[in-house]
């Protein structure tokens, strides 16, 4: 039954991305021919042309559509996830389309054909395919809180895998999946987790699956019973019944999981880091190059004014030098504006900065206050030492110490350190949590993107460079 409903909603989604793909076409040609918005240069070719070329165009886009998974569930896929397909199936569809039209445009076929059109069907297909997407989404998610369109599912094991399960199907009604009960062999039939009850132990299940209308099976079996993962598989698949595996690696594994084929053999990384990829890995130093340049640009004049306060204000470099640890726990010299005294090495190592530390300058209050001790670290970005965006590095004894006192901490050197970062535009700055920093620090390397990137930037200059636990 859920099947045929799954098959007819993806039938309907079709059929609306058909809809919605000519309706959008149709806007474009209205907006940039018929009454075109921009009067001048819009083309001479007729309405009979434009919509012949549509024929073609709608299965093209229905099948990017379904080769980017917009044609998948969506009982769990956020609208987030939706929309970023939505974008890329169009804008791959855009590039197909322009260059196809450039392509036969020198035969005369397409030479007067609306660039302009192709701009505005993009603008109008991805709005209203989004719109259609949500709606559709909120009927969907309406329909199964009432009870409607429900899959029934039976638990094979009772852990705490199981436990998350349910606990987010309870939390999220509008999944639509009503857990039938659980079978275990270490758990006493009629105990209960949150109203799911065991309901028999595992060499039942071919019984109840043979009595019992259930869509899905989903395995959730502690580390300890995986010896029995065979012979259950083997009764799942007899039962036709749709199975699904969710491992017991919690402890293990704090993350989002990346799985990869090796000629046959699935591998799966213990830790999604996007910033391994050569090519994610190549547009962030580009950004990091031209960032950092732009930085000195735009404060060098307030650097070379901190320079020569710096040097006023008491004897010694301009530029304070300190070891941190970077990528590949690989240790780099870090540069600052100087706001200390000069200090014997073993005497610096100490201990952390407090508050009304004497060893303070009076110009350097200001600086480390505003975080403008900072700025030289721009030239650590340009050598490749840094990162404009990510966990900010810590000194040599502090790491060993951390390592061994804070779980996961190192995992932050798999990438370059930054001039700010997650953790820094949370408020999680100088004396603060180092746990939380490093929740925010293992959270930033799993989720980057060059938006995150960006999003941190902007939000480091519209919180302001003020910090109040720096001292």
């Amino acid at each position: 039954m859920i099947k045929d409903f799954q098959r007819q909603l993806n039938q309907l989604q079709v059929l609306l991305d058909a809809l919605v793909l000519a309706l959008s076409y149709s806007l474009a040609w209205y907006f940039a021919i018929k009454n075109p918005i921009f009067p001048q240069g819009h083309g001479v070719l007729s309405p009979r042309f434009y919509f012949t070329v549509l024929i073609p165009m709608i299965p093209a886009y229905l099948f990017l559509y379904w080769i980017l998974g917009l044609y998948k569930p969506m009982r769990t896929i956020r609208m987030k996830t939706a929309l970023f397909r939505i974008i890329q199936s169009n804008s791959i569809g855009l590039l197909l389309s322009a260059s196809i039209l450039f392509a036969f445009r020198k035969s005369g076929y397409f030479e007067h054909y609306s660039t302009r059109m192709l701009g505005f069907f993009y603008i109008f297909s991805i709005c209203i395919t989004t719109v259609e997407r949500y709606a559709l989404r909120r009927t969907l998610s309406s329909l199964r809180k009432r009870g409607f369109n429900q899959k029934h599912i039976i638990l094979v094991g009772f852990s705490p895998v199981s436990d998350r399960f349910i606990d987010l199907c309870k939390k999220n009604p509008d999944w639509g999946y009503r857990i039938y009960g659980i079978v275990d062999d270490l758990t006493e039939q009629g105990a209960s987790y949150r109203d799911v009850s065991v309901i028999g132990k595992i060499k039942d299940l071919g019984e109840l699956l043979s009595k019992n209308t259930i869509d899905e099976i989903a395995i959730t079996l502690p580390l300890a019973a995986y010896e029995k993962l065979p012979g259950i598989v083997a009764v799942c698949e007899k039962s036709g019944v749709h199975t699904k595996f969710i491992p017991d690696y919690q402890e293990i594994i704090h993350s989002k999981p990346i799985a990869e084929d090796m000629d046959g053999l699935p591998i799966i990384n213990i830790r999604n880091v996007p910033l391994t990829e050569p090519f994610n890995a190549l547009l962030k130093r580009v950004i990091d190059i031209i960032g950092a340049l732009v930085g000195l640009i735009l404060f060098g004049p307030l650097m070379l004014v901190i320079a020569v306060l710096v040097k006023l204000s008491s004897p010694g470099p301009i530029i304070f030098k300190q070891e941190r640890v970077g990528l590949h726990n690989r240790p780099f010299m870090m540069y600052k504006f100087r706001s200390m005294g000069v200090q014997k090495t073993e005497d610096e190592k100490k201990a952390w900065t407090v508050k009304g530390d004497p060893r303070v300058t009076g110009i350097g209050k200001i600086i480390r206050k505003t975080s403008i001790d900072e700025l030289p670290q721009f030239f650590n970005v340009l050598k490749g030492d840094m990162s404009l965006v990510g966990p900010r590095p810590e000194r040599t004894q502090f790491v060993e110490m951390f390592k061994e006192q804070i779980p996961r901490y190192m995992i932050k050197h798999q990438v370059r350190p930054g001039i700010t970062g997650w953790a820094q535009v949370n408020g999680f700055r100088g004396d603060t949590s180092i746990p939380a920093r490093i929740r925010c620090d293992l959270w930033y390397i799993e989720h980057w993107s060059l938006g995150l990137d960006i999003k941190i930037l902007f939000l480091t200059v519209w919180k302001g460079f003020v910090n109040k636990n720096a001292y």
